[in-house]
């Protein structure tokens, strides 16, 4: 019974999504490897995350180091303006916090909403694109997947209330390297 809900959840997520499509620069390489050969400090790197093409980049500079194949909020493409809208915030962020997470593998907090998160969200109650009442929202982050489900990142299935989901494999590895003076810039 339990694998034929298994492979009845594959086969629906399958039939609505896109599944992750492109190369990954240097995604068969371990991140580790890639640092120490070309001695990087790891104090400067940037998570640079593209909402259109379902990536995170890791990068030095301008230069790309690796990248990763990614999902996001229900909404994937609007940028977060008020808690429930399953959007993605947009923006440049840094880590809060860093945590392993029973549910997801590993948890990276970023510091949403900023400054200019909260600028968005005034303009759009005073346009009257979200309620006078509505709230930011907050705890967004960058997190895996439940247990034996790196698929849904496979088929590109946006499933989470406004964060930034990967592989369980893609999260821990990152996760030794991200700190708070990591810059995390959201982008569509």
């Amino acid at each position: 019974m339990k694998i034929s809900l298994y492979l009845l959840l594959i086969i629906v997520l399958s039939s609505s999504c896109y599944c992750q499509k492109g190369n990954y620069k240097n995604y068969t390489q371990k991140l580790e490897s890639i640092i120490k050969e070309k001695e990087i400090d790891t104090n400067n790197l940037v998570f640079a995350i593209d909402k259109s093409d379902y990536k995170l980049s890791i990068l030095i500079d301008t230069v790309i180091l690796k990248e990763y194949p990614v999902v996001f909020g229900k909404n994937p493409l609007d940028d977060k303006l008020m808690q429930g809208d399953n959007c993605t915030p947009e923006g440049i962020f840094i880590m809060n916090s860093k945590y392993p997470h029973k549910k997801w593998s590993k948890f990276i907090w970023i510091n949403y909403p900023t400054k200019d998160s909260w600028n968005k969200h005034t303009t759009a109650i005073q346009l009257g694109k979200i309620p006078q009442n509505a709230k930011i929202g907050g705890e967004i982050g960058i997190h895996g997947v439940p247990d034996k489900m790196d698929f849904i990142i496979d088929i590109r299935y946006n499933w989470t209330l406004g964060c930034i989901s990967m592989k369980n494999k893609d999260v821990e590895e990152i996760y030794q390297y991200i700190n708070k003076k990591s810059l995390i810039v959201i982008t569509r």
